[in-house]
Formats: structure tokens, C-alpha cells, sequence
């Protein structure tokens, strides 16, 4: 149960890509948290109604052995028509995912790049549409190799791992806050970074290896430059 919460935990991620969008949205400390409210809301309630429903057509068993489990569900109530349309929808749904993908990364890249923690070329930003122009092209064919190239599954779960351990990160952020800073009671941040990790390190070893493993590498990459600066 705990590892398939990890693995869930990657569809529910795109909601925190909101706050990156700070810099582009009009009052963003009143439209930031209203929007990742009302996203997480309409994600759940479209989650939960798909998923009834697949269980009442299907049955626990029909879940089990399906690969498909959308297209398989219309066909066994009897509307095989729709098969192709389950399929495109998917394709149309998952070509969401790759753009909130590339808004959320693009934002994330062009602040370390502005912080010299990338490439600084990667900092620019479109002098007519305002956007990190040179980012989001380097995080979309990023993207496109890994998707080309990769295991689908082994990419969900190495980015389950990563999510919740920044989650994790920014839950003990959260207990330096100061009360006119917003601070939450203490127990949040807390249960916040407690959950992130258990679900983290719950996640099959394969992810759980290679995500610890591009952590050190950009721990040690991070200590060797400060070091370097130093001297």
C-alpha cells in the first residue's frame, strides 16, 4: 500500500508547479493558493470517479490482469466503438502532462540558472512573450529523450522518488518560518517530511538506488563548486 501511494504520489505532482509560477500571475499570494486548492480538488474528485467506475465495470480481478484498463472497461460495457476515443483522450491527457511538465521544470531551471547552479545561458527570458524561452526548449528535449528512450515505469517511480524528497525538503523549510511569515502549527511540518520520506523510501529499491544516486551526485557537485568558489 505504501509503494503504491509513492507511484500515485506522481500523478497528484503537477500541482505544485503553480507556486512556480509566481512571478507570472497578478496577487500571487492569494491566486497561488487558491489555484493549487481548487487543482487538487478537481484532480481527486475526476480521479475518484474514474477509478469507481472502472472497479464496478471491471472488478478487482479485471484491474488486475488489464494493461489497459480504460479501453478495456468500454469494452466490457459493451461499447467497443469507444475504444479509440478512450485512446486518443489518453494521448491528449498525457500531452497535458508533458506541458505542465515543461511550465513547472522550465520555472524551477530558470531560477537556478539565475543562481549559477546551471548554465546562465538558460536564464534568459523571451524579450517578447516573457517567458524562459531557452529553458523550456532544454527541459522539452530532456523530456522527449527520456520518454524515447527509458522504462515509463522506472521514470515514474525515479520521479515519485525525487518529488517526495524535495516535498520533504520544503515541509522542514517550513519549521524555520516565523509567525508573520505564516508559519503552520509546528505538527505540520513535522507530519509533512515524516510522510514524504516513508512514501519515498517505500518505492521499489530501483528508484529508491538511482534517485539516492543523483542526490549525491548533485550534493557533490553543489559542495565541489562552493568549494571552488571559496578558493
Amino acid at each position: 500500500m505504501l509503494q503504491a501511494a509513492g507511484l500515485l504520489f506522481f500523478a497528484f505532482a503537477g500541482y505544485a508547479r503553480i507556486a512556480t509560477l509566481g512571478e507570472e500571475v497578478r496577487d500571487p499570494a492569494r491566486t497561488i493558493p487558491l489555484a493549487i486548492s481548487t487543482a487538487l480538488g478537481i484532480t481527486m474528485v475526476v480521479y475518484a470517479v474514474v477509478a469507481l467506475s472502472v472497479l464496478a465495470v471491471l472488478g478487482p480481478g479485471g484491474l488486475a490482469h488489464s494493461t489497459a484498463l480504460l479501453a478495456d472497461a468500454v469494452r466490457a460495457a459493451g461499447v467497443s466503438a469507444l475504444a479509440p476515443v478512450v485512446r486518443v483522450g489518453a494521448a491528449v491527457a498525457a500531452l497535458g502532462s508533458l506541458l505542465a511538465l515543461i511550465l513547472g521544470v522550465s520555472r524551477t531551471t530558470l531560477a537556478m540558472a539565475r543562481d549559477r547552479h546551471l548554465p546562465h545561458v538558460l536564464a534568459a527570458v523571451h524579450p517578447r512573450f516573457h517567458v524562459p524561452h531557452r529553458a523550456e526548449l532544454a527541459v522539452g528535449t530532456v523530456v522527449a529523450v527520456i520518454a524515447a528512450t527509458a522504462d515509463v515505469r522506472g521514470a515514474i517511480g525515479f520521479s515519485s522518488f525525487g518529488v517526495l524528497v524535495y516535498y520533504a525538503v520544503a515541509n522542514a523549510s517550513a519549521w524555520t518560518l516565523t509567525r508573520e511569515e505564516g508559519r503552520p502549527p509546528r505538527i505540520v511540518p513535522v507530519l509533512g517530511t515524516a510522510g514524504c520520506l516513508v512514501l519515498a523510501f517505500a518505492l521499489p529499491s530501483a528508484s529508491v538506488l538511482w534517485g539516492a544516486a543523483a542526490l549525491a551526485i548533485g550534493a557533490a557537485a553543489y559542495g565541489a563548486r562552493r568549494v571552488l568558489a571559496r578558493g
